[in-house]
């Protein structure tokens, strides 16, 4: 991956400060897959679009990411520390079967494909009643082709399948790609408690960026300040040359 350059990743970070979680997650695939258009990435796999966005982080910040969780058991509250590596989890990408995902149930027969950002997108701003009308809204997004009992099925009957249909999609979306969702089980040494909690990239990615953004920032006021630089040029050198400069800055 071609690392963006750092007044690219301004940019990004400027755009997104005026975004809420999605807008800022599509503007991160966007700096991941600079070359991509806007359609594919809304239509890309959820796991495709996480491991796209561990790949940049490891290109920004390293392979390491550090965690932290809250015990579950309010009488321990131990903090739970531990890291992952985004190097393994930027090679999890999805492996969907030629053709999508073929569910059999009862009288129906449904081909699927894989949920990305848009379908999310547009089942949240339909607003469902409740979890099960939004998981009707995303399958019904994401059929390719339905029959009921040999016959092509209505769009009344699509929106209504049956439960055991829905299942069996979640189940094999989720073997399909299993990056979509990163869960994490991590037991207390303390209590002993199982913790779960989930990993969201792009929030994690973003917290990351916004602290290196304002960092950065504040070096350029400080080498502008003291040597009378455009934001350009101080972007232009390396971080290391940047360093060097902010220290003889300290020293003077």
């Amino acid at each position: 991956m071609a690392v963006t350059g750092p007044a690219e990743l301004l940019a990004t970070w400027e755009a997104g400060l005026a975004e809420r979680d999605a807008g800022r997650a599509l503007l991160l695939h966007r700096a991941a897959r600079p070359g991509a258009a806007p359609a594919a990435l809304l239509s890309a796999p959820l796991g495709e679009r996480a491991a796209d966005l561990f790949a940049l982080r490891r290109a920004l910040f390293g392979d390491r990411l550090e965690v932290t969780l809250d015990c579950t058991v309010a009488e321990c509250g131990t903090v739970l520390e531990f890291e992952l590596d985004a190097g393994e989890l930027a090679a999890a990408r999805p492996r969907p079967p030629e053709g999508g995902l073929r569910v059999a149930e009862g009288a129906w027969t449904v081909r699927f494909r894989l949920p990305g950002p848009a379908d999310l997108a547009a089942v949240a701003a339909a607003r469902p009643a409740d979890a099960t009308a939004a998981r009707r809204l995303l399958a019904a997004r994401c059929a390719l082709a339905a029959h009921r009992a040999g016959r092509e099925a209505t769009a009344e009957q699509l929106a209504d399948l049956p439960d055991p249909v829905l299942k069996r999609f979640a189940e094999a979306a989720e073997e399909a790609d299993p990056g979509a969702e990163l869960t994490l089980e991590i037991a207390c040494p303390e209590c002993g408690a199982a913790t779960s909690a989930e990993l969201d990239i792009a929030a994690y990615l973003w917290t990351e960026l916004d602290a290196w953004a304002r960092d950065l920032l504040l070096d350029v006021h400080l080498l502008a300040s003291a040597y009378g630089w455009s934001e350009p040029e101080i972007l232009a050198l390396s971080p290391l040359r940047r360093r060097y400069y902010l220290e003889l800055c300290a020293d003077a």
